[in-house]
């Protein structure tokens, strides 16, 4: 057990540094290219930190463990707002007007109803998977139309950029580590809850959904800090509708999902409300409090003590 136990945060640490090499590496390399700052912040930083659930999930399903897949995804987006937006805010009030994040707050409210509609099916088959990226895909296309015709907004990285070589190393370092991160943490995870006859969805809504969150976090904090609130924010955004459309969705169409039905009628359900109430909280306030944030932090200790 103790080997099992080393192997889980072996692959929570090169999770961490794999989704923030790959995260810095590739965002300096896309403003080498002149990609638009705003664009980078939202897809290629919001996507980034996105990497390590990709991994997780795409190699729990593959070893039959889609309890821990599904976990994973809908655990990640609950901690992003609760745990990750909590932590930034409570450090820093994050100041966000509706009209900048009203058309992502309804990318990431329309992508966990879907994901509401497939789990009354109970499964997600390969044509749900070839939907879902199709949509992530348009959002993309969007994003980009209107970065062309100048409209978004121009936000600075929260880190600077470095020399070519540097930048693609960064980028093929965290590659790597996520790679075998995924599959440390997905191996330990499933021996450790088999173990102790703890159910696999449960590992994967807390000790894997808050490891592969580990980028969103740095990321989001260190935004926070300088007083980028656009990129704390939309880092979350974009990371929740990549969890959905793109994990899930890739996921799916390499092998179907199944949603088990404690899945279905509470943790979705509470991702849902969780999605809800950021956008009321930025729609009604235009701001995430400390005292919003201890909330959030306090509802998010409540939902894992009773997942427990």
């Amino acid at each position: 057990m103790a080997l099992t136990l080393l192997f889980l945060f072996a692959g929570l640490v090169l999770l961490f540094v794999g989704g923030e090499s790959l995260v810095r590496g590739s965002a300096a390399l896309a403003v080498r290219l002149r990609v638009p700052a705003f664009v980078v912040g939202l897809t290629i930083v919001g996507f980034g930190t996105s990497m390590p659930e990709l991994l997780v999930s795409l190699s729990a399903a593959l070893k039959g463990a889609p309890d821990i897949a599904m976990g994973n995804v809908v655990g990640s987006n609950i901690a992003n707002i609760l745990l990750i937006l909590g932590v930034s805010a409570l450090l820093l009030p994050l100041k966000q007007e509706f009209s900048k994040s009203a058309r992502d707050i309804g990318v990431m409210v329309f992508a966990g109803l879907l994901l509401v509609g497939l789990s009354a099916i109970g499964i997600i088959e390969r044509w749900a998977g070839l939907l879902m990226v199709g949509s992530l895909a348009t959002y993309v296309i969007y994003i980009l139309f209107f970065a062309k015709q100048g409209t978004e907004a121009q936000v600075e990285l929260p880190f600077s950029s470095n020399g070519l070589v540097k930048e693609i190393a960064f980028v093929a370092i965290g590659l790597v580590s996520l790679v075998i991160g995924a599959e440390w943490l997905v191996d330990a995870s499933t021996t450790i809850a088999r173990s102790f006859e703890i159910p696999e969805a449960v590992i994967g809504l807390t000790i894997v959904a808050v490891g592969t969150s580990l980028p969103e976090l740095a990321t989001s904090v260190m935004a926070a800090l300088k007083r980028e609130s656009d990129i704390a924010v939309g880092n979350i955004l974009g990371s929740n509708i990549f969890n959905i459309l793109g994990i899930l969705g890739v996921t799916a169409i390499i092998t179907p999902i199944a949603i088990s039905p404690t899945m279905a009628t509470f943790d979705i359900p509470v991702m849902i409300a969780v999605f809800f109430s950021l956008a009321m909280l930025i729609f009604f306030l235009g701001r995430i409090s400390r005292i919003a944030g201890i909330s959030a932090l306090t509802l998010y200790a409540g939902y894992v003590a009773y997942l427990y």
